[in-house]
């Protein structure tokens, strides 16, 4: 059994990872959050102990790892913009890191955690869960040598909280590029190939749209936040065609997390190299103009 401990609690996805660590048969055995509205805890480690300052978590930790019990991996939901800093932590503690995506947000952030990887011993994995889906697997096996037409229309609405929070900090978050494209672009780079080109249309902190030239692909994307672009009687929309024809999944993303983890646990996972691609296109997309 491997001792987990957990940086960020109280997010959307961190129930994932707890979960995660439950089915893969280990144990939780701390968690940081600087908020208290963690209740989900109890549905996955009721024992485990619950940090909401940095330096005790940090402490607590450190002497675990002195005394010869340290945790074997730090799971990492925290803002965007602590992702690295955090792992760092991680690995100075003798922990490897598990950090969901965007890895870091520049890519030159992720050359100063391959220094501290080779410093350490110890490994960082990125969250790049939909390249273990069954069904996208097999499309990329499908994949031929020709240039696929590829659209893809993600419209996710938000209410206001959303600008107040860090997630409506482009500095924190690296705004709606980052925090919902990066998912889809680095399916589209792992599937299709390098990025050649970019064109945008729109560049705005709640509205994206353009085309990315890959080398297997055309895409055309529109990323949104904004209700107003929503489709009648839809609450959120998502949409990918490959020449004309919808990608449709089953339901299988809601155990995802748990396949990354048993991946990790089994001797795979996904580096720093592996996060590279997609974190470089998500940069030089927040630094162009429209």
């Amino acid at each position: 059994m491997k001792k987990f401990a957990l940086i960020g609690a109280a997010g959307f996805v961190a129930p994932r990872h707890m979960k995660a660590i439950k089915d893969t048969g280990n144990d939780l055995v701390a968690i940081l959050d600087p908020h208290d509205s963690v209740g989900i805890i109890d549905s996955y480690f009721p024992d485990s102990l619950f940090f909401n300052e940095f330096e005790r978590f940090d402490r607590h930790l450190e002497k675990l790892k002195r005394n010869g019990n340290g945790v074997d991996f730090i799971s990492i939901c925290s803002p965007n913009y602590l992702h690295d800093a955090h792992c760092r932590l991680a690995l100075r503690l003798g922990s490897d890191a598990i950090c969901e995506k965007p890895l870091v947000l520049n890519p030159w952030n992720i050359d100063q955690l391959k220094e501290i990887e080779n410093e350490t011993g110890k490994k960082i994995y990125n969250v790049l869960q939909l390249r273990l889906h069954s069904e996208l697997k097999q499309l990329k096996k499908n994949i031929k040598d020709k240039q696929y037409n590829v659209k893809i229309t993600y419209v996710t609405p938000r209410g206001k909280w959303y600008d107040r929070s860090w997630k409506g900090d482009v500095a924190k978050s690296g705004g709606l590029v980052t925090n919902i494209g990066i998912h889809l672009f680095d399916m589209m780079l792992w599937l299709f190939g390098n990025c050649n080109n970019i064109k945008l249309f729109n560049n705005e902190p709640d509205f994206l749209n353009g085309i990315l030239s890959l080398d297997n692909a055309t895409v055309g994307f529109n990323l949104s936040t904004r209700r107003k672009d929503l489709p009648q009687d839809y609450t959120s929309y998502r949409s990918i065609e490959i020449d004309g024809i919808p990608l449709r999944f089953d339901n299988s993303f809601k155990d995802l997390h748990t396949t990354v983890y048993k991946d990790i646990l089994n001797g795979g996972g996904f580096g720093n190299e592996d996060a590279r691609p997609s974190i470089e296109l998500v940069y030089k997309i927040r630094e162009m103009k429209k």
